[in-house]
């Protein structure tokens, strides 16, 4: 079994935006795929021709992927899911805290945890939860 996550995410129509600012935040090559682009566009109505079917942000650390709802009714942000993002420096999980905080909603405060972490949790301007960690003491010790 491999030990990665692959994260899917859906969006209601701005998943180019949501991806792209995730591009921002994370570098990484974009791909982005639209229903009109697709060779299965003759499946739906052309009104969903601008909708992502399928995009893919690939850096070193991870593989993120996402489409818009395409059709397959309304989209409930709910709370069951969050990312949870290992954070290589201090100026790293500082830098994406502010960057998530912008538009998007503090649900803990980025600080030092009991088990010798910075920690925080964040709801970022899409409405995805992500829980941001910095483990000092195993980046001391290697």
């Amino acid at each position: 079994m491999k030990k990665s996550v692959q994260p899917y995410l859906h969006f209601d129509e701005n998943c180019r935006e949501a991806m792209q600012y995730y591009q921002s935040l994370f570098g990484g090559d974009l791909e982005l795929m639209s229903i009109g682009e697709s060779p299965s566009k003759e499946e739906f109505p052309s009104k969903l021709h601008h909708q992502i079917m399928h995009a893919s942000l690939i850096n070193e650390d991870f593989n993120l992927m996402a489409s818009d709802m395409c059709g397959q009714g309304p989209l409930h942000q709910g709370n069951s899911v969050q990312l949870s993002l290992d954070c290589s420096s201090e100026d790293e999980i500082n830098k994406l805290y502010q960057q998530m905080i912008d538009g998007g909603k503090v649900e803990q405060e980025l600080g030092e945890q009991f088990w010798g972490a910075l920690f925080a949790m964040v709801i970022d301007k899409f409405g995805v939860r992500w829980m941001l960690s910095y483990d000092k003491n195993q980046h001391e010790t290697g």
